[in-house]
This record gives structure tokens, C-alpha cells and sequence, in this order.
């Protein structure tokens, strides 16, 4: 039962007007390119702390990083980087909206895959890392592409949280984060899987968790803030999210986090929002974790090639 599965969907769909990014998502993206079947692919793992654009190393000494991977073509010489995160920034896709005349709380959560030609070589080295993890085929990182396009388009709300049992590593987990280092792990272990063979060198990626006693169902949209809905558990919820405004800024959105942290330490209280279901977390000690903990790089299942 546990933990409980990330839903995938059939489509993308439009994203709201109402929901705004301070930042453009993926400004210079571009399609993924065909490479020759004979290419010799560089694969380049990329890491930095969130929003090193703007606030340096900062966030880095917290251990909140950001994911992505570069490959470099040796026939043609072009590098090029691929990450995921999210549309309207990381506090729209973990707190929702309240908005007036509107019930029920409004979310502008969705994340998605960013392609683009080049390496911010200043970007990824001055504060985080960028080392070559494997190499692969032209052929094998076309299979790759197709991958992504599929995983692109079913795989399209951000999670923020993993909330699981308790700090011990073999705890159970509830619910399963999905954002930017997960979608470099599936990336990696699709290579992998395609052939590749990866150095063995440490990678380690950051978490955010919850830790909560057996989280407890209580329904959908439609079942708790519509017409015939739980009025009562509906109000509750709003107070709940109350204290977020989700703000543009780094400062006002941790300020509205620590806000909900006294709330969640003080009541033992959190309401989750998974897969599009509202979720109760009977939380407990030590409440809210950051970790930067080592996830192995994957072991493929066929034939290799590379390293």
C-alpha cells in the first residue's frame, strides 16, 4: 500500500492565466535534437544550490540543490543541458492559492523537462559540481529522448515532500517527492538500462521530508470543498494553508514555511496534497527534515557500453 504511487496523467493540461512565474520557465529551451546512431555521447552530471543565479552559494550550505544533466556530442562538439522543475516556482507548487469566491484552495503546481543547447560552465562549477558520470551512443541517447517525451508528458505535477515514518533509513515512506533530482535519477537508470555504465563516484541529492505517523485519507476536490462536500474539513484546510501567500521571493516564501513549521510542531497538524487528494499527517518528531544523503548511480540490465 505504502508508499502510495505517483499518478501519471493521459495529457498535460493548459495552465491557468491566474498563475504567474517571476522567472520564465526554460526561456531558451528547444526540441531535443536526432543524433547519429555513431555520435559518442558525454554524460555530465550537474549540480548547485537553488537559485545560485541569485543568491550564490547560499542555499548551498543548506544543502537545497538543483539537479541537472549535460551531454556533450563528439561529432559535432555542441553541449547541451536537461533538467526539470517548475513552471511558476517551488512555493506555488508546495503551497496553493486562497482565492476570494473560490472554495476550494487553488493550486499552480506543475513541473516539466527543460532542453536546451549549452553548458553554463560558471553556473554548475563555482558552487556545485559538474563531472563526467558516463558515456553513450548517439543511438542510445535517441531512445532516451523518447523516453523523456513520454515521461514529460504523464509525469507533470511537482512534489515537494517525502514524508515518511521516521528519520531511520529502512522507516516506511508514505509518499515519495517528485522534483528535479528524481527526474535525474529516472534519467540515469534509463540509460542504464539502455546500456550505459556509469563511474563510480558518490552522488548525493537533496530531500525535504515530513515525518508523520499513518497518513489518513480524506478524499478529492470535489468530495470535501464541492456542493455536497465536508464543510467543516473544508475550513479546516483553508486555515491550514492560511499563513502561505505563495510570495515570488526566496525570503517571504521561507517565512511563510517557518510559519507553517510552528504550526505543524505545535499541532502535530499537516495537510498534504498528492495525486490531486487531500491527505491528513498525524506528524511527529523531528517533524521536518532537509537531507543531502548518497543515492548509488544506477547498475544497468543490458549489454554496456561506455566507461
Amino acid at each position: 500500500r505504502w508508499p502510495v504511487p505517483y499518478r501519471r496523467f493521459d495529457y498535460r493540461p493548459k495552465t491557468d492565466p491566474y498563475c504567474q512565474a517571476r522567472y520564465t520557465f526554460c526561456p531558451t529551451g528547444s526540441a531535443i535534437p536526432v543524433m547519429k546512431e555513431e555520435d559518442v555521447i558525454e554524460v555530465y552530471r550537474l549540480q548547485a544550490p537553488v537559485w545560485e543565479f541569485k543568491y550564490g552559494d547560499l542555499l548551498g550550505h543548506l544543502k537545497i540543490m538543483h539537479d541537472a544533466v549535460g551531454f556533450k556530442s563528439s561529432l559535432t562538439g555542441k553541449n547541451y543541458t536537461m533538467e526539470w522543475y517548475e513552471l511558476f516556482q517551488l512555493g506555488n507548487c508546495t503551497f496553493p492559492h486562497l482565492r476570494p469566491g473560490m472554495d476550494a484552495p487553488f493550486w499552480c503546481n506543475q513541473g516539466a523537462a527543460c532542453f536546451y543547447e549549452g553548458i553554463d560552465d560558471a553556473h554548475w562549477k563555482a558552487n556545485g559540481t559538474l563531472v563526467l558520470v558516463t558515456t553513450i551512443s548517439g543511438a542510445m541517447f535517441n531512445e532516451m529522448a523518447q523516453w523523456v517525451k513520454y515521461d514529460n508528458e504523464t509525469g507533470i505535477y511537482y512534489e515537494t515532500w517525502t514524508v515518511q515514518a521516521s528519520p531511520d533509513k529502512k522507516s516506511t515512506v508514505w509518499f515519495d517527492s517528485y522534483e528535479c533530482s528524481k527526474f535525474i535519477l529516472r534519467t540515469y537508470q534509463k540509460l542504464a538500462d539502455l546500456g550505459a555504465v556509469f563511474k563510480k563516484i558518490q552522488t548525493n541529492y537533496t530531500s525535504i521530508i515530513l515525518f508523520s505517523g499513518e497518513p489518513i485519507y480524506l478524499g478529492n476536490e470535489t468530495s470535501i470543498f464541492g456542493p455536497q462536500g465536508n464543510k467543516t474539513l473544508a475550513a479546516v484546510i483553508r486555515d491550514f494553508y492560511s499563513p502561505f501567500k505563495p510570495h515570488q521571493s526566496v525570503r517571504e516564501f521561507f517565512v511563510d514555511l517557518f510559519k507553517i513549521i510552528d504550526r505543524v510542531i505545535l499541532n502535530h497538524q499537516f495537510y498534504l496534497f498528492y495525486n490531486l487528494e487531500y491527505w491528513f499527517l498525524p506528524m511527529k518528531s523531528p517533524y521536518l527534515k532537509i537531507i543531502y544523503e548518497e543515492v548509488p548511480l544506477p547498475v544497468g540490465s543490458k549489454a554496456s557500453f561506455g566507461v
